[in-house]
């Protein structure tokens, strides 16, 4: 009789998680469709990311929001991961500069909030980190990588697999700050390249600067003459 009591119980237990999976499965259904319909209204953007931690003090905070207001006088309008620190400065400079202003924000226990400076209609909140980075890699018509933790190196790294296995179009990748991306690039070099793990080619596929009107330029040029559309 125990072993029955306990057979249905694990049967419940079985069905009720097959419950939860299931409209997990709708909830990540309506992130995409939300996420879509707002994306491809917004006008082509840029997408800057770095730490949540940095301050407004911070040189690179300060780097984040000319950087910024030089992407917006280019005609892109600007967007970040929504949260504080170096999206925010990417916002703030957006903001500023009178363009386009993105916000693509995810829940977290103790962070973060959306910051003050994401146009109304263009701020979006998450749940899923996976559904989040798409929303990104789909509609970003380039990609500026501030100094950042396991997030930002993350995401980094990410793109550039994207780009080097043809999961989508190629698009240019800066990263900010030659001081703190230079140790990253020479282990690259070290490690990866002489390894054979990554072809030189594959060197190509970012730039190095600590100029926010050459970030800028960079990302104009490649686009110059060309139609912007989603990536994949």
């Amino acid at each position: 009789m125990g072993n029955n009591n306990n057979n249905h119980s694990e049967i419940e237990q079985q069905l009720q998680s097959s419950q939860k999976d299931l409209w997990r499965v709708f909830r990540i259904m309506s992130e995409f469709v939300e996420g879509f319909e707002t994306m491809a209204k917004i006008k082509p953007s840029v997408l800057i990311f770095g730490s949540a931690r940095t301050k407004p003090e911070d040189k690179y905070y300060k780097l984040a929001e000319e950087t910024a207001k030089e992407l917006v006088k280019k005609g892109f309008g600007i967007t970040t991961g929504g949260g504080p620190g170096i999206m925010e400065a990417g916002n703030k400079g957006a903001k500023e500069a009178g363009g386009s202003s993105t916000g693509i924000n995810i829940e977290l226990p103790n962070e973060q909030g959306a910051n003050p400076y994401i146009d109304e209609d263009k701020l979006l909140n998450f749940r899923y980190f996976f559904v989040r980075k798409l929303m990104f890699f789909k509609y970003a018509q380039g990609y500026i990588l501030f100094p950042g933790g396991f997030g930002t190196i993350d995401e980094g790294f990410e793109v550039l697999t994207l780009i080097q296995t043809g999961k989508t179009d190629k698009f240019p990748i800066v990263l900010m700050g030659s001081e703190y991306w230079s140790s990253l690039v020479e282990w690259i070099k070290e490690h990866q390249l002489k390894a054979g793990y990554i072809s030189p080619e594959d060197l190509d596929l970012f730039s190095i600067t600590d100029d926010p009107k050459e970030a800028a330029k960079i990302i104009f040029d490649f686009h110059k003459g060309k139609k912007l559309t989603p990536n994949f």
